[in-house]
């Protein structure tokens, strides 16, 4: 059983790459009041990292409650001048799962906090797949990434209010914190309709709720009758989804995949590409992106339900990371999500078709029967990694240099 349920009243607005979300995301955070928390799998130290910075410190200066969450793996090499900015004026830092370095390598890559979610006293929230790095605007240049992330208010926002704050908790504020934090909350929070969206927040964990962002994707392609688009960036799905589209495909739905065309690993597009011959022979339609980099996990199914979220299809996301999603039902945002697909479809991407493919052969059968089986069995196969309770490191003040504040500090 999924253990999310649908939510009523909901305002729900879609941002498109870094453009659109980090305005958004800082004239939130320069509005709060009480309290902002911030999920982030990286953080950098470039001129996106330095404008959350510095929105956050005014935030504190203010007086609200400011919590950032950053991976150990993502968001390694912070300076002690930029955590320094932030402790100093309160704001509590945390690092998720922070590793050892083992002659320069980071090796604690799997099990990774990779969520995205933003919430601003506790009445506005932002989800999506957009980290904190300069290479989510276009000025970046030819390697900015095409991504996704929303905008919510309404009753939606206290169940991803509540999930930021348990999930201090269980990474090492303990219970009676979560409790008391939880009280304050309510005792101001008034999160009524706002709009008329349908929407579940759904995450996936290694303990309790460890396949229900794809189990969002299976029910949800079993059901389509007429459209599917899923654009997704790291595409490496396991078994169950794929047979899922291929069946829906079969039946007559048009199932069209959006991947990476000009990935930032080339590694991305060789694995996807393994599965092409499954996918097309079926009567899946599989688009490449080739303007840029696509860093978008989103998906719209017929008329009324779409997802945005941190969550890629691939075993990394499916059955390690943690990861966060909203599955969305509302006509009105299904439209403007599909039209911003269609978009890329029709001026940025290359369709891949039967002929692109290369002949089958003794080897590439073999090759596509392991594959199969890979697919099909990973999620048990990756069980045997640990599992342990996830971690959260508190980043102390660093000590100050001699010779007063910083830079950083007095920006």
């Amino acid at each position: 059983m999924i253990a999310s349920k649908w939510v009523d009243g909901n305002r729900i607005s879609l941002l498109e790459n870094g453009e659109e979300f980090f305005p958004a995301v800082f004239e939130a955070i320069g509005n709060a009041q009480r309290e902002v928390i911030v999920e982030t799998f990286i953080l950098f130290e470039d001129k996106i990292g330095k404008g959350l910075h510095a929105a956050l410190r005014a935030a504190a200066q203010r007086g609200a409650k400011v919590d950032l969450m950053i991976d150990g793996f993502g968001s390694p090499d912070l300076s002690p001048e930029f955590i320094r900015g932030l402790t100093s004026v309160g704001v509590k830092v945390r690092v998720f799962d922070p590793g050892q370095r083992f002659f320069g390598q980071r090796l604690n890559v799997f099990r990774r906090m990779h969520r995205k979610i933003v919430v601003v006293d506790g009445q506005r929230a932002f989800v999506g797949g957009i980290n904190y790095s300069a290479d989510h605007v276009m000025d970046f240049g030819p390697k900015a990434k095409q991504d996704y992330a929303v905008e919510l208010t309404g009753p939606i926002v206290s169940d991803i209010h509540r999930f930021v704050l348990r999930s201090i908790a269980v990474g090492g504020k303990g219970v009676g914190w979560f409790r008391r934090r939880l009280r304050a909350a309510h005792h101001e929070e008034v999160n009524g309709a706002t709009g008329e969206a349908q929407v579940q927040f759904v995450t996936r964990d290694n303990r309790h709720h460890t396949n229900d962002i794809e189990r969002h994707y299976r029910a949800a392609l079993r059901t389509a009758r007429k459209r599917v688009v899923i654009a997704n960036a790291y595409f490496f799905p396991g078994y169950r989804l794929i047979k899922a589209m291929r069946q829906a495909a079969r039946r007559g739905v048009d199932v069209s995949l959006i991947l990476q065309g000009e990935p930032d690993m080339p590694i991305v597009k060789t694995a996807a590409s393994l599965l092409y011959h499954h996918l097309i022979h079926a009567g899946v339609h599989v688009y490449e992106y080739c303007e840029r980099p696509l860093h978008g996990k989103v998906a719209v199914m017929d008329d009324r339900w779409s997802t945005v979220g941190s969550s890629n299809l691939d075993p990394l996301s499916l059955s390690l990371n943690l990861e966060a999603n909203v599955i969305v039902r509302d006509e009105a945002f299904n439209r403007t999500l599909s039209e911003r697909l269609d978009h890329l479809v029709q001026h940025s991407c290359k369709e891949i078709r039967v002929e692109d493919l290369t002949e089958w052969s003794g080897w590439r059968l073999v090759r596509s029967f392991f594959i199969f089986h890979v697919l099909r069995w990973y999620p048990s196969l990756v069980g045997w990694l640990p599992r342990h309770a996830p971690r959260l490191k508190p980043l102390d003040p660093p000590p100050t240099p001699t010779g007063g504040a910083t830079q950083t500090e007095a920006a």
